[in-house]
């Protein structure tokens, strides 16, 4: 079996060339899970002057996530809002989000994307900014989803007291959500909204952790 395409244009493959090309992608998309975990180790690497890494910064968000009894779309999200910062970080928010968009609720979506705007409040008054960016959201169904996750888990993850959970605690939800169909309407559950916490599964969490 050929381990490359016939073709050098595109406009002259044929169909088993694009049949083996569909699967190589499926093989290839298989592992982004374990890419993006790859890839946020990187953060170590990244932006300096707070007093935890950006990758400490992720997991503490993911780990303040897990202990509210979040489920699994939120607690992949609040671990991975900030991939973005390597490689975009100009738009962090909007590049990770695109990540995330073909297997996480539409809803989780929409708060990684706009919680850029959402975090101003904290300090955009400092710099002469609008802390009130967000305001122009004011009335979305996922506005208020928004501004809990940005108050609980994304400002006031930079402590470095704070007990985190490692990276590899959160390997399995990275890769459930990685492992979905893309696209999926039962996945992407468009217009319908989870709590960021659950009390009861927050107790169950807390007191296996404990």
């Amino acid at each position: 079996m050929a381990d490359t395409v016939k073709f050098t244009a595109m406009k002259d493959g044929d169909k088993d060339d694009y049949e083996f090309l569909t699967a190589h992608e499926i093989d290839y998309a298989a592992k982004t899970g374990e890419r993006l975990l790859d890839a946020l180790v990187q953060l170590d690497e990244g932006l300096s002057g707070y007093k935890v890494t950006r990758l400490g910064h992720s997991l503490q968000a993911a780990t303040r996530a897990w202990r509210d009894g979040a489920d699994t779309d939120w607690i992949a999200c609040a671990l991975l809002h900030d991939i973005g910062d390597i490689y975009a970080p100009y738009n962090h928010d909007e590049y990770a989000a695109s990540i995330l968009k073909p297997f996480v609720r539409e809803q989780c979506t929409w708060v990684v994307e706009k919680h850029g705007d959402f975090q101003r409040l904290y300090y955009a008054h400092h710099l002469g900014g609008n802390r009130h960016a967000r305001d122009r959201f004011a009335g979305h169904a996922y506005f208020d989803d928004c501004d809990q996750f940005c108050e609980r888990w994304d400002q006031s993850s930079f402590d470095p007291d704070y007990e985190t959970l490692p990276i590899d605690f959160f390997r399995p939800f990275v890769l459930e959500v990685f492992a979905r169909g893309a696209y999926d309407p039962s996945v992407i559950r468009a217009g319908e909204r989870v709590p960021l916490i659950d009390p009861e599964t927050a107790r169950t969490r807390t007191g296996a952790s404990a």
